[in-house]
């Protein structure tokens, strides 16, 4: 029987694929990837819409793992720099650094999904980004035909982009490096929500352990950690990115985060309330999460099409609103907006 993508998927909507493989080293995986089918290259399954059709090629299940830094347990050099597989779960690696009081990532606490989905997306959460504490990315490059390594300056960074993303199916991660600091304590806190949380100001640090317990109790009081009790949580994170307009574009009371080249990112989240879309708009079988609008959710029994029929009356209900189209964050497979 077909595998089917909502078995693999945290939004748990997908059809099956034609062909499944799963590959648990380098070499398989180079050799999955070497095929004239169409491939969807699959890691958490966190930040993927795949279509009620499925997908017509074949998904490649990147299953590798392995954990390497460059020094050994209870040797203090200031810094580690850690080489872990694309297939590692990208928590469990946090997990292991808090644990290790290796600090940098504390605050992407409780993000789904792999350590290899984390710089295509330049995963960020609280305050932290994965492009802060990258060193380097290897990857099968598809086009060459080999394997590349891309220090963090060549790798494009940018609000939840990379190269890897502006040239999708050409780069596929195996390995990623990260440099991180070793202590005790986290990085400056830089999301005043955490700050307060934690009872330090913004720009203080706190122990690790403490800040990721308190990321992860801020993410489960929005759903945003995985409970297959829990509907809220049968998502893809936030659906839309925060969108970055001219500094006049931004309604009167939203958010504002200035950037470098003068424009403002401000709140999605805040212009969907604002549009009229409370929490749980929507119906039995779809609706924004009851604990945060930027999560839209599988209530059970939906389909792909019931969840992109609410994120396109969510989008342009905000854009009649306010003039600003709202971006999709996850990657639509076989379907669009």
């Amino acid at each position: 029987m077909p595998e089917r993508l909502a078995d693999h998927t945290t939004l748990r909507l997908g059809g099956p694929a034609d062909e499944w493989v799963t590959v648990t080293s380098e070499a398989d995986l180079a050799a999955a990837l070497d095929t004239d089918r169409s491939v969807l290259v699959l890691g958490g399954g966190s930040n993927l819409v795949v279509a009620d059709d499925g997908f017509h090629g074949r998904v490649v299940e990147i299953a590798t793992r392995g954990i390497s830094p460059d020094v050994e347990d209870g040797v203090s050099c200031g810094g580690v720099m850690v080489t872990v597989a694309a297939g590692e779960s990208w928590d469990d690696f946090v997990a292991l650094a808090v644990e290790k009081e290796w600090s940098g990532i504390e605050a992407l606490s409780g993000i789904p999904g792999s350590v290899g989905a984390t710089p295509i997306q330049n995963v960020g959460a609280y305050g932290q980004e994965v492009s802060q504490t990258i060193a380097s990315v290897r990857v099968w490059d598809r086009t060459l035909r080999g394997v590349r390594t891309f220090a963090n300056a060549d790798c494009g960074f940018g609000y939840r982009t990379s190269r890897f993303k502006a040239d999708p199916g050409r780069h596929v991660v195996l390995s990623v490096t990260f440099q991180l600091r070793q202590g005790s304590l986290g990085g400056p806190v830089g999301y005043a929500e955490l700050a307060r949380t934690l009872g330090v100001a913004v720009g203080e640090r706190a122990p690790l352990g403490d800040v990721r317990r308190a990321v992860l109790a801020l993410r489960a009081g929005k759903g945003m950690v995985l409970d297959p009790a829990d509907h809220d949580t049968w998502s893809a994170g936030s659906f839309f990115t925060n969108p970055i307009v001219a500094a006049d574009a931004v309604p009167d009371g939203a958010p504002a985060w200035p950037q470098p080249d003068g424009t403002v990112k401000t709140s999605a989240a805040w212009l969907i309330e604002h549009a009229g879309f409370a929490k749980g708009h929507g119906n039995e079988r779809v609706a924004l999460s009851t604990k945060h609008t930027l999560a839209l959710t599988n209530r059970g029994g939906a389909s792909t099409a019931d969840l992109l029929a609410l994120a396109l009356e969510v989008r342009d209900g905000v854009e009649l609103a306010f003039g600003i189209r709202l971006e999709n964050e996850p990657v639509l497979v076989g379907c669009s907006l």
